[in-house]
């Protein structure tokens, strides 16, 4: 599988082909999962517990601080391309099919502008997101 920039949704099993390539290209992997739990503060707390935050994430009240902190994070790592895969996305996504939206927002978002030679200050990363669906 070619890792693709930006968010794509797929089905669960190519998301574990996903980080099957990012493990063969040495990327780094994050994979998130809201362990059965639909809800926003699952969401959030999944975030903390996996992906790289910076400055760590406080609560789950605030989108724009999760997008900031997960930019941050990322921009941190000084790699040119990151995988994030979220196998699991469904349950989320039926339960709560605003904040979902909102969440694919902020990791599209995310992706674009660590994408952006200005943004970045000429060190642009290449973010792929795999949402499993």
């Amino acid at each position: 599988m070619d890792l693709t920039w930006g968010l794509t949704v797929v089905r669960p099993e190519e998301a574990h082909e996903a980080a099957r390539a990012a493990v063969a290209e040495g990327c780094p992997l994050y994979r998130l999962s809201v362990e059965g739990d639909p809800g926003r503060a699952a969401f959030f707390d999944a975030v903390r517990r996996t992906l790289p935050l910076d400055p760590p994430l406080v609560g789950s009240g605030s989108w724009d601080a999760l997008s900031d902190s997960l930019w941050e994070g990322i921009h941190g790592q000084r790699c040119e391309r990151v995988v994030i895969v979220w196998p699991d996305a469904a349950s989320f996504a039926e339960a709560s099919p605003e904040e979902f939206r909102t969440a694919l927002d902020v990791l599209a978002d995310v992706a674009e502008t660590l994408s952006d030679e200005r943004a970045t200050v000429g060190r642009p990363t290449e973010l792929c997101v795999y949402i499993g669906r």
